[in-house]
């Protein structure tokens, strides 16, 4: 069973589970608008570590594709994508938490490295074991994960910043809101697990864009 809470309320919470009894706990997300672009080649990583990662102008953002697979090498992230929707209710649908290697993707808003923000979410870690973002809170400005995609491409994103956020005093319109360059948030929970609440008090996110 998946608590859930209300888009229309800009709730906070995001995919925690536990490592404790009870269920994991489901995040809102509001939806951000998906924005088409033109189609461009991605940029290619450069391979001088003295030279930082060069951001993408607007307009060679790459056109709409659903992401595919997520690898973040610093922390051996090599996961699949499932798409996230909505209820009838307005809620957001949660990763199925039987499988510890998933991230999730909220499809009806950008697809990583479209214009726009794209919002990939993932449990920390599951009733039995550590999950596939037990590690992200490793993540340093300066970092650098990729993104495959249906279209045969990759893109490349650079770690931007890494904060953390209480749950009721969450930044929903900086973390969800639209944004002029192609940019994705890898969100997870954080903080002690609360046993009484069943969920964690803080969230993870990791704010970066396509390079």
């Amino acid at each position: 069973m998946v608590c859930v809470a209300v888009l229309v309320v800009l709730a906070a919470a995001l995919y925690g589970d536990g490592s404790s009894p009870g269920a994991p706990q489901r995040s809102v997300l509001p939806p951000p608008t998906a924005q088409q672009a033109p189609p461009a080649a991605p940029q290619a990583e450069t391979s001088t570590p003295q030279t930082p990662p060069q951001a993408v102008k607007p307009e060679e953002q790459l056109p709409r594709s659903r992401p595919t697979r997520l690898h973040i090498p610093k922390i051996l992230v090599d996961a699949p994508f499932t798409p996230l929707g909505t209820d009838a209710n307005g809620q957001l649908e949660a990763p199925p938490d039987n499988d510890t290697n998933l991230v999730g993707w909220y499809a009806k808003g950008a697809s990583p490295g479209e214009l726009g923000t794209s919002v990939i979410a993932g449990h920390v870690d599951t009733t039995t074991s550590a999950a596939v973002f037990a590690r992200l809170r490793e993540l340093k400005k300066g970092d650098v994960f990729h993104v495959a995609r249906a279209d045969g491409r990759r893109a490349s994103f650079v770690v931007d910043s890494a904060e953390t956020f209480e749950k009721d005093k969450f930044p929903n319109d900086r973390v969800y809101g639209d944004a002029q360059r192609a940019e994705v948030r890898l969100i997870t929970c954080a903080g002690v697990y609360d046993r009484s609440a069943r969920d964690y008090p803080e969230n993870l996110v990791i704010f970066a864009h396509l390079v």
